[in-house]
């Protein structure tokens, strides 16, 4: 293993990758401490402390700041985070969808571009939607007279624009980190903004040991159980279902094309954590609204949906499952690999060529259910630890849920990214074997 990470920086090209990686999530992490001009930031402390503490449990702030980094409550540039952007792309998505003209541009030569374009267009209006959380949170008179050093007006306009700039970066940022460093940018900055929650959640864990609040033999215990979840969560990630496929033999000109076995891999969960971030993405947005408001009818409705609350958690299950089939019925389309496979005179063993397509889909929903009932359970999983062991908020998110699937997947993903830029140098891979192992189901 350390043979394996002292070749990734002998090989000039996956040095340039990693190190242009590194910088960029320093820049994020340097920018999440930026704030908003015109806050009083030792004030801000105290006032959201405060809120902390009346809160009580895993609140609906607590979440929001969990998966930025901590920039929520500093009320930094990149309060927002990356969010926008990604509930623009779940938007879009179900555009090309709803929509047949829209996706026959996406079809069209350059189409592609011109959806990214729209969706950047749009993350633009998201952001200055979601801006709006920050004007209703700062809306409270003890905020106006303890944090703000500007009138409210002048606040509401530099908030707008210092955020919607600030989710713009992240943006560009998280193109750069896939063109020019190592695997996917926007996970890898929501996997930064989770990871630099690990300290303060250790410190609170610690506290409550000390403080008595918490059983060091329920803190073991929990541990172990910790262990065993990421376990799982790796052995579901890695999991496939192989579909053999056999080629005949063709003849074109004086080669010989085909006459060969191979396979298609589908993993139990196609979409990776995807499903888990545009679930967490699409109630976060309305939910965002709620913050801050004095309405009575929009406390009841934030109270009713409260993060660590069964209609909040069952809601949160049921967009996972939905999520689920919805990004694989995209990313994988039944009826284009059926299409594709008998383009190139491939076949399934035992089914006939106008039954691919229907054997495809009954194979990736059989698969696609379990899998996304194994997401739901993750997610589920900080609320319980959180009611049941009395675990801190920023210790319970890391148990499980989003936070924990999207840190191991996209340490898998970055590894294979790795693995891929080893072996094309002709190098060992980062684990035993050479290669990061998929499980056959």
């Amino acid at each position: 293993m350390a043979g394996s990470i002292i070749n990734i920086f002998r090989i000039r090209e996956l040095r340039k990758r990693v190190f242009f990686t590194l910088f960029m999530l320093v820049v994020y992490r340097l920018g999440s401490v930026i704030p908003i001009p015109g806050i009083d930031v030792n004030a801000l402390k105290d006032v959201i402390a405060s809120s902390a503490q009346n809160s009580g449990g895993i609140d609906l702030m607590s979440y929001l700041n969990f998966f930025v980094g901590g920039a929520f409550e500093r009320f930094s540039i990149f309060l927002l985070g990356i969010m926008p952007y990604i509930s623009m792309s779940i938007i879009m998505q179900l555009l090309l969808l709803v929509f047949p003209k829209l996706k026959k541009i996406s079809e069209e030569e350059g189409g592609r571009k011109k959806i990214q374009r729209y969706s950047r267009y749009g993350t633009v209006l998201v952001c200055i939607i979601q801006a709006l959380t920050i004007i209703n949170y700062a809306g409270n008179d003890q905020f106006q007279e303890q944090v703000l050093k500007i009138p409210m007006a002048g606040f509401v306009a530099i908030s707008i624009l210092a955020t919607t700039c600030g989710t713009l970066l992240l943006m560009w940022m998280g193109e750069q980190i896939t063109q020019k460093g190592i695997g996917n940018g926007i996970s890898l900055i929501i996997f930064a903004g989770i990871a630099a929650r690990l300290p303060s959640a250790i410190k609170s864990l610690i506290d409550q040991v000390q403080a008595g609040d918490l059983n060091v033999v329920v803190l073991l215990l929990v541990m172990m159980l910790y262990v065993i979840i990421i376990a799982l969560v790796i052995y579901e990630q890695q999991g496939q279902r192989k579909i053999p496929v056999n080629y005949a033999r063709r003849i074109v000109g004086r080669k010989v094309y085909g006459g060969q076995s191979q396979h298609i891999p589908f993993k139990i969960n196609p979409s990776g954590v995807i499903p888990v971030i545009f679930a967490s993405s699409i109630l976060t947005f309305p939910l965002s609204f709620m913050a801050g408001s004095q309405a009575e009818w929009v406390i009841k409705l934030a109270d009713f949906f409260r993060y660590d609350g069964a209609p909040y958690q069952i809601l949160y299950c049921l967009l996972i499952i939905f999520f689920a089939y919805f990004y694989t019925q995209v990313t994988l389309n039944p009826q284009e690999i059926s299409k594709n496979i008998r383009e190139n005179g491939g076949s399934i063993p035992g089914i006939r060529s106008d039954k691919i397509e229907e054997y495809l889909t009954r194979v990736l929903n059989r698969i696609i259910l379990p899998g996304s009932l194994f997401l739901a359970f993750i997610a589920v999983i900080p609320t319980v630890i959180s009611a049941v062991f009395g675990f801190p908020a920023e210790a319970a998110m890391l148990m499980g849920g989003t936070s924990l699937l999207i840190m191991v997947g996209v340490d898998l993903d970055t590894m294979s990214q790795i693995e891929g830029h080893l072996k094309m140098h002709h190098q060992e891979g980062l684990v035993k074997r050479g290669k990061i192992r998929s499980r056959n189901l």
